[in-house]
């Protein structure tokens, strides 16, 4: 350790010339939150710079007498001061919010035009902005506004799976804090589980991976949590049709300490249990009912000095499903529990004016069980079904800002996975004697995993470069699998206002969640990479335009991208997580190769009374396995040749502002049988059975139809003396559209009046179960 301090403070060291570095943080004034991507330019030279994740920002200026600085954040008034360069100069910025109702922002990066910026596929989501999307139930949503971008796509109606650019849901490395996080969804995906209230940021990447990034094949979504307001106690909440959270946060020592306290939980089982009860006791039995779920968030900071600063991340949450009924001397029920903790320690260390280190210890846990019991007073039966991955570890990011040409980013971490892929415990008795006690399929496995990465975003002339290398290697059982990884983005400046991109990146994942393409339930196993499972790759090639018009308030982007996969997982044909206990889940599973390319559109009004976006993306996706549909390739079921997003928020007032959002996409893939025959079996001798077989399924082959649907709200604000209160009313579904959810299939019949022969005919109907919802919630701040 002492040896790689004494390499950081030589670099840090090392002159390049006759040179002055400013440095230091952007905050926010009431807050003392960091602000991500302010911007500093030196009006004299031109030269400028961004901050970082932490607020963190750092220009060198050739020697001079003075520089004329402006510091600058969408949303924020800007600051201009003249400093003296008389050697390296620490300037902490404090912004203020802007109260000109023009000055709103979308999306995408704030102090870096789209043009200007080397990194593509990539977009910021400012949480103020997710929190006036029209919502399902009123319940902002994170991932259901990423659903909103194109190239990102959901797995079904009003559930919160991202399949981004072909890839599936365990191809998304999901950040809280820098710690990955394994099961984003409550109620079965209806909900995410991050509470908005407690956000700062929200950055989905789809491609173009700087070097930075690793371990899964599709996107990295980072989410930071708010660090707490150092300067004063504040609050916000609301309160719900289904849910209510309050977030508060304020110092523990002014300027020095604060802690952050978040919390979401719902009442349905509050509602519900009551009148449950109530006609279960009509019946004489008894109901006891759980259904709920909560997220808990939580983080303190501590400034030690001007150089080094001390974070604590928590969160909580978890589904909790299950009911118990009492007859006589009956009882008998079940449920289904899951959730994840996560824990991160950070520590921030301004090694010197160009040199940050952001260190990071990690724990992450997600598990769920499944019981079940039935005891009449003689015989007692119980059943435990228990699944899980358990991840600790630690990394170390350095960011080295030599001069405004160059922004060096490396570092390197290190995980412990334990996996519990799933394990039924059994117990019997009959007459207080044990007729059964045994466990069924348990396996735990254990696996290392290391990366390294290095990185410079460099400017020659019109060209800006980002190239790296990302190194991972992944240890399990006696297998060790190492790849490197080359990155590379190209932006050429056109023009002031126009920019050309190009990016190529090659990625590796060796962990895999074995899932069900139907639906995405809590009892999908996370399992590593083995002997007989291997990694999957990935290289991905987009290219592109964008350009700012309209005085900066309008940004458009075009992208076009290409993406093969190798080894992706599937369950075999027939197979499952639940059946077969006995046998190692790897003979359950196999291996192919999946196919994405496509174009994506976007348009964004950034600033005025109305903002909002257009995002369209045309696209392909396919996969192929040697053990499924015999062979031959097929459409992923999220394949979707068109999908169209719009969405707007007009500021009547500042106090009414009335927000939409219309989506539209091509009917997901699905399977479905073209013929059927009778077949006959001899049943012990006595006779024959008969039965129907349906056959000629060609994987995929059938499209349900078309997805659309509008999402309205409208929302009421008003100031009071030290708090205000919004009033939103909203309408998901609005004209009541019946979107498929699922299908089912039956026979029906129809007879012929004047000859009486009557036909049988297979019939597939189209399921839908959201209509239009309406939704009203109390917010509030103080």
């Amino acid at each position: 350790m002492n040896k790689l301090i004494l390499l950081l403070l030589t670099l840090a060291a090392i002159p390049l010339g006759a040179q002055t570095t400013i440095s230091g943080y952007f905050t926010d004034e009431a807050s003392g939150e960091p602000l991500l991507s302010a911007n500093v330019i030196d009006l004299n030279t031109g030269e400028g710079a961004l901050s970082n994740t932490y607020g963190f920002y750092s220009l060198t200026l050739p020697k001079a007498d003075s520089a004329r600085l402006r510091f600058s954040y969408i949303g924020y008034q800007s600051r201009e001061i003249t400093v003296a360069l008389r050697g390296d100069r620490k300037i902490d910025v404090q912004m203020s919010p802007s109260v000109d109702l023009q000055v709103v922002e979308v999306t995408s990066d704030r102090g870096e035009r789209i043009e200007q910026q080397t990194q593509m596929s990539r977009t910021e989501i400012p949480v103020a902005q997710i929190k006036r999307i029209p919502a399902l139930l009123g319940e902002v949503d994170v991932l259901k506004t990423l659903q909103l971008l194109p190239g990102v796509q959901s797995g079904g109606e009003g559930t919160t799976g991202l399949y981004v650019r072909g890839g599936s849901p365990d191809q998304n490395l999901v950040l809280l804090d820098g710690v990955p996080i394994y099961n984003v969804s409550h109620l079965l995906g209806i909900f995410s589980v991050f509470n908005a209230d407690a956000l700062r940021n929200v950055t989905l990447t789809k491609g173009g991976f700087p070097a930075r990034y690793g371990g899964r094949l599709s996107s990295v979504l980072e989410i930071n949590m708010k660090e707490g307001n150092l300067n004063k106690w504040e609050g916000e909440g609301s309160v719900g049709l289904i849910s209510s959270k309050l977030t508060v946060s304020g110092p523990i020592k002014k300027g020095k300490t604060s802690v952050l306290l978040s919390g979401r939980r719902t009442y349905a089982d509050f509602i519900a249990k009551p009148l449950i009860k109530s006609a279960a006791s009509q019946d004489g039995s008894e109901v006891d009912l759980s259904l709920y779920f909560y997220d808990l968030n939580a983080k303190l900071q501590h400034k030690v000095n001007d150089k080094h600063r001390l974070f604590l991340s928590f969160y909580s949450g978890a589904d909790v499903f299950g009911t118990e009924i009492k007859e006589d001397d009956d009882t008998f029920g079940g449920g289904t529990d899951w959730g994840n903790i996560i824990t991160a320690g950070r520590w921030n260390w301004e090694i010197s004016p160009k040199l940050f280190m952001n260190t990071t210890a990690t724990l992450s846990r997600y598990e769920i069980n499944i019981d079940a019991l039935a005891d009449d007073g003689v015989d007692d039966f119980r059943a435990r079904y228990v699944s899980g991955i358990y991840d600790f570890g630690g990394k170390v990011d350095l960011d080295y800002i030599p001069s405004p040409d160059h922004y060096v980013r490396f570092g390197g971490g290190w995980t412990n996975h334990t996996y519990r892929p799933g394990a039924v415990s059994l117990k019997a008795e009959s007459d207080g004697e044990v007729d059964l006690d045994t466990l069924v399929g348990s396996q735990t496995d254990y696996s290392n995993e290391f990366y390294a990465y290095a990185e410079d975003d460099f400017r020659l002339g019109a060209l800006k470069v980002n190239a790296g290398l990302h190194f991972s290697a992944f240890s399990v059982n006696d297998e060790l699998y190492t790849s490197l990884q080359p990155r590379l983005g190209l932006r050429y400046l056109v023009k002031e206002d126009i920019s050309f991109k190009a990016s190529f990146s090659t990625m590796q994942q060796y962990i895999n969640l074995l899932t069900s393409e139907a639906l995405s339930l809590p009892t999908d196993l996370w399992v590593p990479s083995t002997n007989r499972v291997r990694p999957q790759s990935s290289w991905q090639v987009a290219a592109g335009a964008a350009k700012t018009f309209g005085g900066d308030q309008f940004e458009i982007s075009l992208e076009a991208y290409y993406k093969q996969m190798k080894n992706v997982v599937s369950f075999r044909e027939g197979a499952s997580f639940i059946l077969g206990l006995e046998d190692a889940w790897e003979d359950k599973v196999t291996q192919g190769d999946g196919e994405a390319y496509g174009l994506e559109l976007f348009i964004q009004k950034k600033q005025g009374r109305f903002t909002g976006w257009l995002g369209y993306t045309l696209s392909w996706n396919w996969r192929q396995f040697d053990e499924i549909n015999s062979g031959e390739r097929f459409p992923f079921r999220y394949d979707r040749r068109h999908d169209l997003s719009i969405v707007g928020n007009y500021n009547l007032s500042d106090r009414v502002w009335v927000s939409g959002a219309f989506v539209y996409g091509t009917g997901n893939a699905v399977s479905l049988p073209t013929f059927g025959y009778q077949t006959a079996q001899r049943n012990d001798g006595s006779g024959f059975t008969s039965s129907f077989v349906e056959a000629g399924v060609e994987k995929n082959g059938f499209r349900m139809s078309n997805y659309h649907r509008l999402d309205l709200s409208i929302s009421f604000r008003k100031k009071k003396r030290k708090w205000e209160r919004t009033w939103v009313i909203g309408a998901y579904n609005a004209y009541w559209h019946r979107n498929p959810y699922f299908l089912t299939a039956g026979n029906f019949t129809t007879c012929d009046d004047n000859t009486g022969q009557c036909t049988t005919k297979r019939r597939v109907r189209e399921i839908s179960i959201l209509p239009i919802i309406p939704s009203v919630s109390y917010q509030f701040k103080f």
